[in-house]
């Protein structure tokens, strides 16, 4: 853009703003994106370059922030609104701190050790079912024993992990 019609654009933006301004406000609905909008106009014309000589300022500016008006909302549409980012900063981080990290492997050494004093027979079944998800149906005739014998054997194997981690606290 050569000087002089930088020059002119950007005197006729300084001494027409509030003109060009309320002009471009009704066009858009809303002063905010308006005077943004000829922010933007001045700035992008501090970096044009190579135009050709204007006829009609006026009419190119209010052209220049009517674009720049609709980039800017289309490029706020694709964002996130205001709202659902303070969202998105208050979630706290669901993964645990070194703290909690430490307690958990403390209880599951100290479980791992109340299994080692269970007998062989319950422990499977209490693995089988609690930890692999079996069912007790299932566990059953894998072990080849009755149902019944696999639910007494949970049962007591939950009394006793339980009679054990009351013993610790």
């Amino acid at each position: 853009m050569s000087e002089d019609v930088r020059a002119t654009l950007l005197t006729h933006l300084t001494s027409r703003y509030a003109d060009l301004k309320r002009r471009l406000t009704r066009v858009l609905g809303s002063d905010d994106l308006a005077g943004d909008a000829l922010q933007d106009t001045w700035l992008r014309l501090q970096r044009l370059e190579g135009q050709s000589p204007i006829l009609n300022p006026h009419a190119f500016l209010l052209r220049m922030a009517a674009n720049i008006a609709v980039d800017n909302r289309r490029s706020q549409s694709r964002a996130l609104p205001p709202g659902e980012i303070d969202e998105l900063l208050e979630l706290s981080d669901g993964a645990p701190g070194p703290e909690q990290t430490a307690e958990a492997r403390s209880e599951a050494q100290a479980l791992a050790r109340i299994l080692e004093r269970m007998p062989p027979r319950r422990r499977e079944i209490l693995i089988m079912v609690r930890w692999e998800g079996m069912a007790q149906k299932e566990v059953a005739q894998q072990l080849d024993i009755s149902l019944r014998t696999v639910e007494h054997e949970l049962k007591r194997a939950h009394d006793f992990c339980v009679a054990r981690l009351e013993e610790k606290n």
